[in-house]
């Protein structure tokens, strides 16, 4: 793993976004995140919406079970979704994060000790389904649609703090 920058805390905006919310197991999620982002890139196409990053949010986690998982894109301004593709924000707030490329669990651990080095609280709850998190994501820094070796794309993680 490289890391790029961070780890650290930023205070981020609102921000607007379009995408896909569903839930699929652990295994196999990222296979499924690679035809949302297909799915979205064609439908943002085909409406002439312009965007920036792609992200990945993992609303819940359970890395033995069901994951809630969104794929989507940030958009300049609030866009109306139709059928499983919706508008949406990234919520403003302060989050922890860091920039690197390749070995995103390795990315995450670093992330998640340093925040518990740094005696900080993830806004996260415990629930039946998993760890469900206020805000959790990847940005894809590097665009998917230009390099498709995921082991080269710059990554921003970043994991809302509690207040």
């Amino acid at each position: 793993m490289e890391v790029i920058d961070g780890p650290l805390t930023r205070t981020q905006p609102d921000r607007h976004s379009v995408g896909v919310r569903i839930v699929t197991p652990f295994r196999g999620m990222f296979a499924v995140r690679d035809q949302l982002m297909e799915e979205l890139y064609a439908w943002t196409t085909k409406r002439g919406i312009g965007f920036g990053h792609t992200f990945f949010r993992l609303h819940v986690v359970d890395m033995d079970g069901p994951m809630d998982i969104e794929v989507g894109v940030i958009t300049d301004e609030a866009v109306q979704g139709d059928g499983r593709i919706r508008g949406g924000v990234l919520p403003a707030g302060r989050y922890a994060a860091m920039t690197y490329v390749n070995h995103g669990r390795r990315a995450n651990g670093m992330l998640r000790d340093w925040v518990q080095e740094q005696g900080l609280k993830l806004d996260r709850t415990p629930s039946p389904e998993g760890e469900r998190f206020g805000c959790r994501y990847e940005a894809y820094l590097t665009d998917p649609r230009s390099e498709r070796m995921k082991t080269k794309w710059r990554t921003e993680l970043a994991i809302r703090l509690a207040d």
